[in-house]
C-alpha cells in the first residue's frame, strides 16, 4: 500500500510517495505535472523502493483519474497501463478527503521545510538528484514519532520491503495516450507530427498511443496502424490513400455498362 501525492511547492511541483507502515518516502521535483510526468514519477518511485506497493491511493487529479467515483473510478489509460504492468491496484482517495491519505498529507510541511526551504539548485536534474539523496540520508534516517522513535528506513528494511511486489525484469515503457480526428488527407496530428491512417477512417476519432520509438493508432479498440515515431514536424508518406481504379478497369466497366444500339435506329441512319 502507498499514497502518492502531487503538491505545488513554489517554484516547482513535487511528487511524493509515502509507504504507510514505515513512512519511508520518495520525492521527485518536477516543473509540471502532466500525464507523462505523473507516470514517470511512479516508475521512479518503484525503482527507489526496490519494489511495488500492492495498492496505490492517489489524489483524484486528472493526470491519473478520468472520472472520480467512490466504487468504480475510471483510471486514465496511461495510469491504468502502468498499474497493470506492475500488478498494483489503484484506489483513488475521495475528493477533498485528506484523511483518506494521512501518511502523505502529514509529512508535506516537513518535506517543504527540510528539503526545499533555503536551498538553491542549478537545474531540475540537480534538484531531482538531491531529492533522492535527501530521501535516503535525511528523511529515511529521522526519528519518527508515529514509529516510536524508530527510523523509517530501519522499519522499511525490517518489515515493509519484503511485502512489496517484485519489480518486473524489463523496465516499463512510458506511453502517452491521446485522441485525434482523421483529416481528409488521411493523416492525424500527434504533437507537431503527421501520421497516416487507413483512408476509410477519414473523419473518425481514433485513440493514439505514443512512446519514444513507436506510434500506434486504434479505432474502437482495434489496432489499425503502427508507425515508427518521427521527429516533430515530420510527416509520413501517403501509403494508405484511397485506392484508385486503373484506366483499363474503368474502360472495361464503361464498356460493360454501355447499351448496344439496334440497327435501323435514327442514330444509324
Amino acid at each position: 500500500m502507498d499514497q502518492p501525492h502531487d503538491r505545488e511547492t513554489p517554484p516547482d511541483l513535487g511528487f511524493v510517495m509515502v509507504l504507510p507502515a514505515s513512512r519511508h518516502m520518495f520525492v521527485r521535483p518536477v516543473t509540471h505535472m502532466d500525464q507523462h510526468a505523473w507516470t514517470l514519477a511512479h516508475a521512479e518511485a518503484f525503482r527507489f523502493f526496490g519494489g511495488v506497493p500492492r495498492r496505490l491511493v492517489p489524489d483524484n487529479l486528472k493526470t491519473g483519474v478520468d472520472k472520480p467515483d467512490l466504487y468504480d473510478p475510471k483510471i486514465n489509460r496511461s495510469y491504468a497501463e502502468l498499474a497493470t504492468y506492475y500488478g498494483t491496484l489503484v484506489d483513488p482517495a475521495r475528493a477533498s478527503k485528506p484523511k483518506d491519505k494521512p501518511r502523505v498529507e502529514r509529512p508535506m510541511p516537513y518535506v517543504r521545510d527540510s528539503f526545499w526551504s533555503g536551498r538553491t539548485f542549478t537545474s531540475l536534474e540537480h534538484m531531482q538528484a538531491e531529492a533522492l539523496l535527501w530521501a535516503r540520508n535525511v528523511a529515511a534516517q529521522r526519528q519518527c514519532r508515529p514509529l516510536g522513535g524508530a527510523k523509517p528506513l530501519s522499519v522499511f528494511e525490517a518489515v515493509e520491503a519484503k511485502a512489496l511486489l517484485p519489480l518486473p525484469e524489463e523496465p516499463f515503457v512510458l506511453a502517452r495516450w491521446s485522441q485525434a480526428t482523421v483529416g481528409p488527407d488521411i493523416h492525424i496530428k500527434v504533437g507537431r507530427t503527421l501520421y497516416s491512417v487507413p483512408w476509410k477512417l477519414i473523419g473518425r476519432r481514433v485513440d493514439v498511443r505514443s512512446t519514444a520509438t513507436m506510434v500506434q493508432v486504434f479505432h474502437e479498440g482495434e489496432l489499425v496502424k503502427t508507425h515508427t515515431a518521427l521527429e516533430q514536424g515530420k510527416r509520413t508518406d501517403k501509403t494508405t490513400t484511397r485506392p484508385r481504379r486503373s484506366p483499363s478497369r474503368c474502360a472495361r466497366r464503361s464498356g460493360a455498362a454501355a447499351k448496344p444500339r439496334r440497327s435501323g435506329t435514327p442514330a444509324d441512319r
